[in-house]
């Protein structure tokens, strides 16, 4: 398909290529398209690392970063203390409030779990529908999970955001990290009945052991948009 659409002029590359599959160059994208978000919340926001690339293209809008590991409070207190329009909670992101089990010990990696294992600890727990709605953030609303396994309990606690959402940015899997964790295709099917349909992709990952295909971040629009309306390429 590839070599047909080469032979055509269709597809193009070009020394810069690999940068479209940078965060920033996918933000940009969306950007073009002219979708408003008035709130973002970035769940597993480790240092704010994240939030600050996309506030380079959503400058004004409000930001509620999500955290489990206290450790990165400091850091998020920073962050907040030097913007007017950036905020956190240090808790997990589930499909219930309340508490769940964390595995904290790696400082940005980690997952939640409502059983305990070994080497958990217990954590405060929201639903990111509670959080919008305690915290009055407005609408309309770009959710981001970098959650490694966890996305379906988080998505289910916020099925009342996602109506309102025009962008979910999920950190994929091409391996099941988790009992309960989506592939990156079963996650396309997952978010299809949420109503979305993929649209973009960044910054793939492949293993070092052997060069597979790990993770990347994929883009989701609400399957309405005009984007979809059509199959042609051109």
């Amino acid at each position: 398909m590839r070599r047909w659409l080469r032979s055509r002029g269709l597809l193009r590359t070009s020394p810069g290529e690999k940068d479209r599959l940078s965060l920033d160059a996918a933000l940009s994208r969306f950007r073009a398209r002219d979708i408003p978000i008035a709130t973002v919340i970035d769940v597993g926001a480790s240092d704010g690392r994240w939030s600050l690339s996309v506030k380079k293209h959503f400058p004004d809008a409000r930001y509620i970063l999500v955290e489990a590991q206290a450790a990165h409070a400091p850091a998020l207190d920073r962050l907040k203390r030097a913007s007017g329009n950036i905020d956190y909670v240090i808790a997990a992101a589930s499909d219930r409030v309340g508490s769940v089990f964390f595995a904290a010990g790696d400082l940005f990696g980690g997952v939640a779990s409502h059983e305990p294992r070994q080497d958990m600890v217990e954590v405060p727990a929201i639903t990111v529908d509670a959080l919008l709605r305690d915290r009055g953030l407005p609408p309309p609303y770009l959710l981001k999970l970098d959650t490694h396994g966890f996305e379906v309990p988080i998505l289910e606690g916020a099925a009342e955001s996602l109506r309102q959402t025009q962008l979910v940015v999920v950190e994929a899997y091409n391996f099941r990290i988790e009992n309960e964790s989506l592939l990156f295709h079963e996650m396309c099917g997952y978010m299809g009945g949420k109503g979305f349909r993929c649209i973009d992709l960044c910054d793939p990952m492949h293993r070092p052991k052997d060069g597979a295909l790990w993770q990347f971040d994929l883009f989701f629009l609400p399957a309405a948009r005009e984007e979809f309306t059509s199959n042609r390429y051109s």
